[in-house]
């Protein structure tokens, strides 16, 4: 007999059903899951449908229902699930009948179902999962996954009635992305979810097959076919068209009766192991130049003897394979001219020579479509005279391997379903990673008039995220801007406006600090909260420099706001302890090279330490290395003005005609001298070989200091006046050997400078006491000796109101300035880590710190004076 429902029956609120349904009805009771369940199936009941019933089950503690067939008398249980529509259980529409729902799914589009769940006149309670075909089954069974609701007693499904279909028969992804590949376990785990989010199609198009692109003619070793069939075989399981995209353009010859013929003996190996899906890519080749003189001979030459060309191979294909192929489906090709709307004699051949059965995969308007409308995709439709199906570059990073793309699939407009026979989105190279945006455009792909983008992204935090969704959200609303949307960093972004608007105009500032301090608390303990909470190790694999990075960042944003607010206060002890914290978290996540909240997060901080550096007096623009070429590794362009010979930028290529090397001093200066070192032991020969030193006050009108050949130290003096903001070494010649600079130096007039001992130790220099950079030190190799002192000398006598020192170590010394009369004033001690001493407008033209015996080896990190003269103070 039927079990009661639990005492506490009241309806449940009706989950959330991704992708969106077309129709739900909330029928406002609820059915429980008892201990005893029968299964109803047909013979010809989808298997994987079951298996989904049977693993949702097991999450209510019903580990072994008992399965009935269809042609036998109803069970006797707590609650009968009938699984498979009128093609596949006789029993399914009486089911249906039974709980009130009067329409089944006959007459929905391919992939379509109806599920009820509900009690019927006679009490017992039904599930019946009546698809069009097996495949609208599978989904009614994933949709029955997302309903189970716990509940005091046993689990419970609402009772509802839903009415569905895809909007779009083709929806899915296509793996066409350049570098690293996805490995094994990626496809499989895409290949799984994109069943659990109702996408039916994958392309199988990997750039390092050589199979598939070089030696496309070569049949696979048995070792290497074997995989793919794997990949077949769990793909049928998820109803999923796994398609296998041949990429023959390279070396095809289209004429040619063998290369059609090594063609379809391809294409018949994959059939032989279950492909029943075919595409043939002819994007990024050349349709200027023929692989083979009898093509030229044939097709005569131009963009219309390419696509006539590439329609004949296409449609020997189309004839003699898949037509002979019953159950192949359509063959998709992807045009040589595949990302805009504009007519032209190749889109003309394809329009008027292509066999009308053959779909064209197009990007949109843009390689990366920035939007799709309806418009442009029925364009599409016209302009190619075939069913388009759009190849959707996001989220893919191929190009930006530095960033995460992590936002949701915006930018494509409802109404593109009426022209389009579907779209297969380009993921990132992290297959994991990618599943974020990839469940926002599968609710898209089904059901665009009901998509709703922000919704959809945070039921795929939920989804990937479980228990550490909040956590992931911190994560991926700072990897979240891409081509196709400009946002970043969505909630950070107006917290650091709110505090920037505070701390200038002084309202509010203590409510704005503590709300961005805290959201700077979540990023750093983003990293620790996911790796303990998600149980995706293959995700945190893929994301862990990107979330290290993170978690430094979210590290420096709370010593940043906490410096700068002890700066308001003027507690200079307390200023000068967060900047260095702040500068040793900011210097770990720089050293990663991937980027996070590009555009929000770098300004904040670069903002923050301009603002302290002008509190600390350190009021000079800093040098800034820069190069038109990009570096190898970690060596960056900044290593060319850190005063340290032993590190250096190396770019990542031979240098050309008017690549540069240079120095922008931050504003326009007057300069005296310029030392640059190139090369470096071990690549004597990775310099300019030929290039011209010049200066410029702008950036684009330069002026000549001195051509240079074969010399890579090269030390240059100005004549006195010479202003400038920039200066370069620019290649004038093409050279075999990449350019290594070790250190780029320009002596402005005004400049402060450093001499004395201890010396300083291996990686420091005695120039990082007085290069306006806190973040760096002045290390001594040694403790210091008696009458040893660190001296720094200015440019011309000016008067001194106050000298600051920042330390990170407790050298102890006396603080003395240099008049213009010649004699040294001590004006004070060091006191700790942060010192500011009175000097009363002394004209001096230097100041030192006399160290006193028994000081530890100093570490100092600026010596700043501020002068009385000074339009900075």
């Amino acid at each position: 007999m039927p079990f009661p429902a639990p005492a506490a029956a009241a309806p449940v609120p009706l989950p959330a059903i991704w992708p969106t349904p077309q129709a739900v009805q909330d029928r406002n009771d609820i059915v429980p899951v008892t201990p005893s369940v029968a299964l109803v199936v047909g013979p010809k009941t989808d298997r994987s449908a079951v298996e989904v019933v049977e693993e949702v089950l097991a999450r209510a503690r019903v580990t072994q229902p008992r399965v009935v067939s269809d042609a036998d008398p109803e069970p006797d249980a707590g609650l009968v699930v009938y699984i498979g529509g009128p093609s596949e259980n006789s029993a399914s529409d009486r089911a249906l009948d039974e709980i009130g729902i009067a329409a089944d799914a006959t007459g929905l589009p391919d992939e379509g179902y109806v599920l009820g769940i509900g009690k019927g006149g006679d009490g017992k309670a039904r599930a019946v999962l009546d698809g069009v075909d097996p495949t609208g089954t599978f989904y009614a069974a994933q949709t029955l996954r997302q309903l189970l609701v716990p509940h005091p007693g046993r689990d419970v499904f609402p009772a509802v009635a839903v009415r569905d279909w895809p909007a779009m028969p083709l929806r899915g992804a296509i793996e066409g992305f350049y570098g690293r590949p996805w490995s094994q376990p990626d496809r499989l785990s895409q290949l799984e979810f994109y069943g659990r989010t109702k996408q039916n199609i994958y392309v199988y198009s990997p750039k390092d097959d050589p199979y598939l692109r070089t030696q496309w003619r070569l049949p696979y070793p048995s070792d290497k076919l074997a995989p793919i069939q794997d990949l077949v075989t769990h793909a049928t399981s998820n109803h999923v068209e796994f398609t296998y995209a041949l990429s023959p353009g390279l070396s095809v010859c289209y004429s040619s009766d063998s290369d059609k013929q090594a063609l379809i003996d391809k294409f018949q190996s994959l059939w032989d192991i279950g492909v029943r899906s075919f595409a043939i890519p002819l994007d990024d080749i050349s349709y200027t130049r023929w692989n083979c003189p009898q093509d030229a001979t044939t097709f005569g030459s131009g963009g219309g003897a390419a696509g006539a060309a590439q329609a004949f191979l296409l449609n020997r294909v189309q004839r003699e394979f898949i037509a002979t192929h019953p159950g192949a489906e359509r063959l998709q090709m992807v045009p040589t001219e595949y990302h805009d709307l504009g007519d032209s004699p190749y889109k003309t051949a394809l329009r008027t020579k292509l066999d009308p059965e053959v779909l064209v995969e197009w990007t949109g308007v843009g390689v990366i479509a920035p939007v799709i409308t309806a418009a442009q995709a029925k364009s599409a439709r016209e302009v190619f005279g075939h069913e388009i199906l759009v190849w959707d570059n996001y989220p893919v990073n191929d190009y930006v391997t530095d960033r995460l793309l992590l936002g949701p699939y915006v930018g494509r407009e409802a109404g593109v379903e009426q022209h389009l026979v579907g779209v297969t989105a380009n993921p990132m190279n992290q297959a994991e990673a990618s599943k974020l945006a990839e469940f926002t455009s599968s609710a898209f792909f089904w059901n665009p008039k009901a998509y709703d983008p922000a919704a959809a992204w945070d039921a795929a935090l939920r989804d990937l995220g479980g228990a550490a969704w909040p956590a992931l959200q911190v994560f991926a609303e700072n990897n979240y801007s891409s081509r196709i949307d400009a946002v970043e960093s969505p909630t950070l972004k107006p917290l650091i406006d709110a505090f920037w608007s505070a701390y200038e105009g002084g309202d509010g500032i203590e409510s704005a600090a503590t709300s961005l301090t805290n959201y700077f608390g979540q990023m750093a303990d983003a990293p620790a909260a996911l790796r303990s909470g998600l149980p995706n190790q293959a995700f945190l694999d893929e994301v862990e420099l990107w979330l290290d990075k993170l978690g430094f960042y979210g590290q420096a944003g709370q010593h940043a706001v906490r410096m700068l607010l002890a700066q308001r206060a003027g507690d200079g002890d307390a200023a000068w302890q967060e900047r260095q914290a702040f500068d040793a978290a900011r210097a770990r996540a720089n050293a990663i090279g991937r980027t996070v909240a590009p555009g929000v997060l770098p300004p904040f901080l670069d903002r923050a330490a301009s603002t302290s550096d002008r509190w600390f007096g350190m009021t000079g623009a800093r040098p800034r290395g820069t190069s038109s070429m990009g570096q190898y590794q970690a060596n960056a362009p900044a290593n060319m003005v850190d005063g340290d010979p032993g590190t250096f930028f190396w770019s990542d290529r031979a240098a050309k005609p008017g690549d540069h090397v240079g120095v922008d001093l931050g504003s326009v200066q007057q300069i005296r001298t310029i030392d640059l070192s190139m090369s470096k032991p071990t690549s004597p020969n990775d310099y300019i070989r030929q290039g011209v030193l010049e200066f410029s006050v702008n950036g684009s009108a330069w002026t000549p200091i001195g051509s240079y050949a074969n010399q890579p130290e090269i030390h240059a003096t100005v004549p006195a006046g010479t202003a400038a903001r920039y200066v370069r070494m620019r290649a004038t010649a093409s050279q075999d050997y990449w350019v290594v600079v070790r250190e780029f130096q320009v002596a402005a007039a005004g400049r402060l400078t450093p001499s004395g001992t201890p010396p300083a130790a291996a990686g420091s220099s005695l120039a990082r006491a007085v290069d306006g950079d806190a973040g760096t030190a002045y290390v001594a190799s040694r403790a210091p000796q008696p009458g040893e002192s660190l001296q720094v000398t200015f440019a011309q006598v000016r008067p001194v109101d106050q000298v600051v020192v920042l330390q990170s170590s407790g050298a102890m010394a006396a603080v003395q300035v240099h008049s213009a009369e010649g004699d040294w004033t001590t004006i004070g001690d060091l006191s700790g880590g942060y010192t500011k001493l009175a000097a009363a407008g002394v004209r001096a033209d230097a100041v030192r710190l006399v160290w006193a015996d028994g000081s530890p080896a100093p570490q100092i990190n600026e010596v700043i004076p501020r002068f009385a003269d000074s339009s900075d103070e």
